[in-house]
Order: structure tokens, then C-alpha cells, then sequence
């Protein structure tokens, strides 16, 4: 017809607002010329199989068996922190302070600076109102009050990490945004302005408020839309005050880099370390608990050191096991080791270097939670003779 799109301008224009923008131009040239692209694609730092192993027929044998679906949700509301704009108007004594807000969702003041890392405050993690993975407990604050954050950091594209709501409310602020490769064309189709955006293949870092952060490598993967083509990039992160380091994992499977980020930039005096919605059926992409301490040992050079936060579990139900598992696993895992760890409600403020949050407070509010997958512990891991002994492998897949 005349005066018409061509088909490709139209199927594009037709695109959901939530699967964002493909990379185009100059940043399509950049990703080309990325040492970490190649044939096609962007390449893992170690190889990962990115698509679940199985039948669709097997994962929907487990995921509508009864008992096990009652397993993934809380059996009354989780307890949220009442009091979190209260006590986030204080300053933090020992300059470092964090918020989970759920799932990979912190708030991270840093001497003076603020850093909101993969915020999500949308009801669903999914490209529709009405369908996909809902909340299990509301957000701690709305985001309109939480206040001036100097940076937004997104470790990459997945609609758990990635929130279209959130960045879109966020883009009417003055924030700055950093984002792995690639990730900038989401932003910018969402009304975030390209001047606001610093955009890093691993191992670049950027300069914002004194802050420095660096994208550092992680075991994933990316895509929103209906193909996934592996044009943006996934990443961890550092930020560093000077007086301060803390690392945010993303979303990653275990893999030996974590000794060279740590040799790079550690040690740090808190991490915050993916542990949940793991499975043996994607086992390269996600940690397990007793990964996720080993990441924080590599990273501390080996031994036990700062504050390890899990994140990644208890706000939306991704994987097949208890939602308030991978905690009960973590601080498992963690006495084992003598590591320090927080646990806390979410809403509720820390200081790593202070008391920390370590009720388990999941299990008023949790079916009981059997020992999970906990075979034996990798040799290199510090752990306790007598709590070993102690291991109940009844939830042992």
C-alpha cells in the first residue's frame, strides 16, 4: 500500500512497550567490537548452558504437583519492615548501610551517596499486568518516597532485574543509570535521556557522585522479547567510595572468576550474593546457597570476611523449591564457614559493619523447610565437623 511502513519498521512498531528497544547504531557497533561478543552473540566468561535441561512434560509434572506448589508460597503474609523511611532518616554511624528491598532490590548509602541496584517495584516481574510471577509481599516504601538516589544500577535485562514501571518513574528523577552494554537501548525507548546513561562492557568502570563503579563478569544470560539474542550484556558489580566496597552479583551461575574480581577489587565489606531460584535443571546460571558463600569466600581472597546479604529469593516464585529455602540454606551454610551474614525482613536497614539481622524469621510463615540439596560440601569450603554430622538429607534432591 502506498504510503505504508515496510514490514520490519511495522512488526517493530507493533513491539510491547516492555520488551524495549534492540541495540541500533552507534551502540550496535560498540557491542560488535566487544571482546566479549562473538559469533553472534555476547559469550559467557565460562560456558553455561542457558536453557533448561528436561521436558516441558517433567517441568510441568513438578510445578502443578500439589504439595510442592504449596511449598513456594508463604502460608501467611510476609513480615515487611514497618518502619524503613524512619530509619533510613538517620545516617548511617559507620557510613555503609543496606536496604533489601526484596528479591535483588537494594538500596545501598554509601558515605554520603546512594545506590538503588535492580530495583523493582512493579507487581509482576513479566511484560503483562495480568500475567507472570506476582509478588509475595508488597514493596517496603513506595518509591516516590524513598528519596534522591545518586546512581541506578541494573545488572541486566531479565523482567525480575529490569522493571518497566520502575524505570519509567525513575526517568522523571535526575538519577544517573549504569548499565551493562546494550541494556542503555531498553532504557532510552522508556524516556531515560542518553546523557544520564553509562553504559560498560566488563571491566569499565565510570566516575558518579565520587562514586566508582565498575561492571565486572557474571554467568547469565539476557532477553525480553520473544527471541532472545544474546545482543545485551549481562554483569556484576563493584562500587567502591574509597572508604567503602561493596559487590552486587546479579544474576550468575558459580564460576572461578570471582577469585579474580576479588583479587581486582576486594576485599569488600559487604557483597550481595544471588542464592535463590536455583535448580538442577539450570544448574550454570543460578548459585545454590553453598555456591553463593563459595563466590563471597573467592571474592574476600578466600576466607571468611565482611557481611554476605543473600538476595534473589522470597519476593517472586522462579524456581521449584520452598520460597524461604535458599535463606534457611544460606545460614546454614554460612555458620558452617563462620561467615557473617544478614538476614533481614525486607524494609529493614543494616550496617554491615554493625548488629546484623540474623532471626529466620521465614519460619512462623513457611511449611517446614527439610534440608535441602546438601550432599557434601566442596572440600575448599570451611565448615564445622559437628553441624556436618548434624545434616538431616531428607530434602536432598
Amino acid at each position: 500500500m502506498t504510503g505504508s511502513l515496510p514490514l520490519r519498521p511495522r512488526l517493530r512498531a507493533l513491539r510491547p512497550e516492555a520488551f524495549g528497544a534492540d541495540p541500533s547504531g552507534a551502540r550496535l557497533e560498540r557491542i560488535l567490537r566487544s571482546p566479549n561478543f562473538a559469533d553472534g552473540v555476547f559469550q559467557n566468561p565460562v560456558g553455561a548452558r542457558t536453557r533448561p535441561s528436561g521436558s516441558m512434560a517433567e517441568f510441568a509434572k513438578i510445578y502443578f504437583h500439589k504439595e510442592q506448589r504449596a511449598r513456594r508460597s508463604p502460608e501467611a503474609p510476609i513480615p515487611v519492615h514497618p518502619t524503613t523511611l524512619a530509619d533510613l532518616a538517620k545516617p548511617p554511624a559507620s557510613g555503609l548501610r543496606l536496604t533489601w528491598m526484596g528479591h535483588s532490590s537494594i538500596l545501598a548509602e554509601i558515605d554520603g551517596r546512594r545506590v538503588l541496584f535492580d530495583p523493582v517495584w512493579g507487581d509482576r516481574c513479566s511484560p503483562f499486568p495480568f500475567a507472570g510471577p506476582k509478588r509475595l509481599h508488597p514493596v517496603p516504601v513506595p518509591l516516590a518516597s524513598l528519596g534522591s538516589v545518586d546512581v541506578v544500577v541494573i545488572s541486566h535485562d531479565h523482567y525480575d532485574h529490569l522493571d518497566l514501571p520502575t524505570i519509567k518513574a525513575l526517568a522523571r528523577t535526575d538519577t544517573v543509570f549504569a548499565v551493562p552494554l546494550g541494556v542503555g537501548a531498553h532504557l532510552e525507548r522508556w524516556g531515560v535521556s542518553p546523557d544520564r546513561l553509562r553504559e560498560l562492557d566488563w571491566n569499565e568502570a565510570t566516575e558518579v557522585a565520587g562514586l566508582t563503579l565498575t561492571a565486572t563478569p557474571a554467568r547469565h544470560f539476557c532477553g525480553r522479547g520473544l527471541r532472545n539474542q544474546q545482543f545485551t550484556l549481562w554483569a556484576s558489580w563493584v562500587v567502591s567510595s574509597g572508604e567503602h566496597r561493596i559487590f552486587h552479583s546479579g544474576d550468575t551461575g558459580y564460576f572461578p572468576g570471582f577469585k579474580e574480581i576479588g583479587a581486582e577489587h576486594g576485599p569488600f565489606d559487604a557483597t550481595m550474593i544471588q542464592i535463590g531460584a536455583y535448580s538442577e535443571y539450570w544448574p550454570d546460571i543460578h548459585m545454590t546457597p553453598e555456591e553463593g558463600l563459595r563466590a563471597h569466600l573467592d571474592l574476600q581472597g578466600g576466607a571468611p570476611a565482611g557481611t554476605l546479604l543473600p538476595i534473589h529469593w522470597g519476593t517472586f516464585n522462579l524456581a521449584f523449591h520452598a520460597w524461604a529455602e535458599p535463606a534457611e540454606w544460606t545460614l546454614d551454610v554460612a555458620e558452617d564457614a563462620d561467615q557473617r551474614v544478614a538476614a533481614p525482613r525486607p524494609g529493614e536497614p543494616f550496617e554491615p559493619a554493625g548488629t546484623l539481622p540474623v532471626e529466620r524469621w521465614w519460619r512462623p510463615v513457611s511449611t517446614p523447610i527439610a534440608r535441602p540439596w546438601r550432599t557434601q560440601a566442596p572440600e575448599d569450603l570451611p565448615r564445622s565437623d559437628t553441624r556436618a554430622a548434624d545434616l538431616d538429607l531428607a530434602g536432598e534432591r
